[in-house]
């Protein structure tokens, strides 16, 4: 039985990749920091599969302990300061959890055992303003937020212990993936909760930042397939997974608004406190690599996410309606 380490197992990637591997035979060992107040809510289901142990990833001892306790085959790096909006406000803090965090887990890989296989969770914000469309491995990184610029620095450090110590590691340049376990301070979340919301009579309005942003969407729960195979490759490399479609903020409040019998330009309302200090227009990817050297493609249509998404909140809301009557 191969043993996986995942980092960030109680987010949305973690809770989905940790699903896949269950179903593939692996130990799960989910690490989570000591805390009063972790959440296991997108776990729950499989809670009692998983081990979990204590680390933290602003303290390498921990890190390597936890890897010298389990002896995973393979790491997924998949936490971090997520939040792009939150970057700005906290630049130093995202540093620590999203850039130097993965030092710290890969030189606890070259110390402990130089054998693991190591995922690190990069991401199309990389890209920024963009060089080119669509964007592919090749595609020159200018990042617009501390999010971007710590993910551009995990991304290299990577390569580089790769090619320094000969590490198996590799990076997914994930795009925009979503769920319905997706956080309630994304804006796809934000607009599938609010669509629900206002259906229900809960809310009247709902206000967003940049209707006009435009991203490549797709599914969490296809994304984190890619993962591993990119971790079964016998050459560890980097690749873009991605939809190959782009679609707009308001696109996605369209469809999500119509999904429940609303118009979107009845109750969406335009609030200039949500746009980012340097906005981040347009990204698409071109997964054709991912496809012909993993033979992975996306499953999930972007209309089907979003009436997953809104379904999902649907069903949640009226849950908490029937609890309170």
């Amino acid at each position: 039985m191969p043993t996986a380490l995942i980092t960030g197992v109680t987010g949305q990637d973690g809770s989905y990749l940790a699903e896949n591997l269950l179903r593939k035979g692996y130990e799960v060992i989910g690490m989570v920091r000591r805390s009063s107040t972790v959440n296991y809510e997108r776990i729950a289901h499989i809670q009692g599969s998983i081990k979990f142990v204590n680390g933290d990833l602003l303290d390498q001892i921990s890190l390597i302990d936890a890897i010298k306790m389990h002896e995973p085959d393979e790491i997924y790096n998949l936490a971090a300061q997520s939040f792009v909006q939150t970057s700005f406000g906290q630049p130093v803090l995202t540093g620590e959890t999203t850039a130097l965090s993965v030092t710290r887990m890969l030189d606890a890989i070259r110390i402990v055992n130089p054998s693991i296989k190591f995922y690190q969770a990069s991401s199309s914000e990389m890209f920024g303003k963009v060089a080119e469309v669509p964007q592919s491995e090749s595609t020159p990184f200018y990042p617009r937020s501390p999010y971007g610029v710590a993910k551009v620095y995990g991304h290299w450090i990577t390569v580089n212990y790769r090619e320094s110590y000969n590490l198996h590691a590799s990076s997914g340049i994930l795009f925009n993936h979503e769920s319905p376990r997706r956080g309630l301070e994304f804006v796809t979340r934000k607009i599938s909760y609010g669509a629900a919301s206002i259906k229900l009579g809960m809310e009247e309005k709902l206000s967003l930042g940049n209707l006009d942003s435009k991203r490549d969407w797709g599914f969490a729960g296809d994304y984190v397939e890619a993962m591993w195979l990119m971790l079964q490759q016998e050459t560890p490399d980097d690749f873009v997974i991605c939809s190959g479609l782009t679609h707009s903020v308001r696109e996605f409040c369209d469809l999500a608004f119509k999904h429940v019998g609303l118009s979107y330009e009845d109750h969406v309302v335009v609030d200039e406190r949500f746009f980012r200090p340097a906005e981040v227009d347009l990204l698409v990817g071109d997964y054709s690599k991912a496809s012909k050297v993993l033979d992975w493609q996306p499953s999930t249509t972007f209309e089907e996410l979003v009436e997953m998404m809104v379904d999902a909140d649907m069903a949640l809301l009226e849950g908490r309606l029937k609890g309170l009557s």
